[in-house]
């Protein structure tokens, strides 16, 4: 079984055909899906979409894009809406400058207030990072020191000094069908060298299709083609990667119940 610890299911690009994919996902033997929110305020969205699938759930979160259109939301109110027993995480929230889509100063204000929390509810925060290395890793020390939170760092492109800060704090690490693009090997590189148990797979879809299916709209169901790459990568088998991020996931986002007879590593 796998995961796709990362998608965006209540984006428009799936709205005509959401039953087939979460179907395909199934065959594929993707087990769990987690799709991921960009905007607290429309946080119903995902609800009803992770109501209506038993093996979807989501996170609540503002994305940097978003950080000017929702900044003030308070870790309070995130707080207040993980209540609900489909809501698993918190994010995606972090940096982002490659793109201007908003200010750094409400980046780094909804960032740090996710981290809140996610601290005070135990829950893990999927952090978006990207061109944003330095920043991100100041952020990460700096919050750490005020005690630990859980957290992945999502679609990871970075460098290799913050994803070794990274795990030097405990996080996780998820890696999308860009490990697959032929001018990835540095990337590729990076994820050969990440611990067996700090390693995750994801989507990212509708973007960033894997492979042979480059160039179209991705979905759930093409995590397998990225597990493939990261297997191959990494020197082991397809089964053995799948068991390892599939135990990662279920360790990190551990209010995600398992399916019946998984073994997870407590069982193990």
């Amino acid at each position: 079984m796998l995961v796709d610890s990362h998608c965006h299911l209540d984006f428009s690009d799936f709205a005509d055909d959401l039953d087939a994919i979460v179907a395909r996902a199934e065959e594929a033997g993707v087990g769990r899906i987690l799709t991921i929110s960009t905007r607290v305020r429309q946080l119903d969205r995902l609800l009803a979409i992770a109501e209506r699938f038993p093996n979807v759930f989501c996170s609540v979160g503002t994305h940097p894009h978003q950080a000017d259109e929702e900044d003030g939301i308070t870790a309070e109110e995130l707080i207040a809406l993980t209540h609900h027993p489909k809501v698993v995480a918190l994010g995606e929230a972090g940096l982002d400058n490659f793109y201007d889509n908003s200010s750094p100063e409400a980046q780094e204000r909804g960032f740090r207030a996710h981290i809140a929390a996610a601290r005070a509810t135990g829950l893990p925060l999927v952090i978006h990072t990207r061109e944003a290395d330095e920043a991100c890793g100041r952020i990460l020390d700096e919050e750490m020191a005020k005690g630990p939170f859980r957290a992945v760092l999502h679609c990871y492109t970075g460098g290799r000094e913050l994803a070794m800060k990274a795990l030097a704090h405990g996080l996780s690490i998820s890696f999308t069908g860009i490990i697959t693009f032929k001018k990835s090997q540095e990337l590729r590189d990076l994820a050969a060298e990440i611990p067996a148990d700090r390693i995750m797979v994801e989507t990212d879809a509708p973007f960033l299709a894997p492979g042979k299916f480059r160039g179209k709209r991705n979905e759930p169901s093409y995590v397998v083609e990225t597990a493939k790459v990261l297997a191959e990568t990494r020197g082991v088998s397809f089964d053995e990667l799948q068991r390892q991020t599939t135990q990662n996931f279920f360790r990190l986002f551990s209010k995600v119940p398992a399916p019946q007879g998984f073994a997870t590593e407590a069982q193990a």
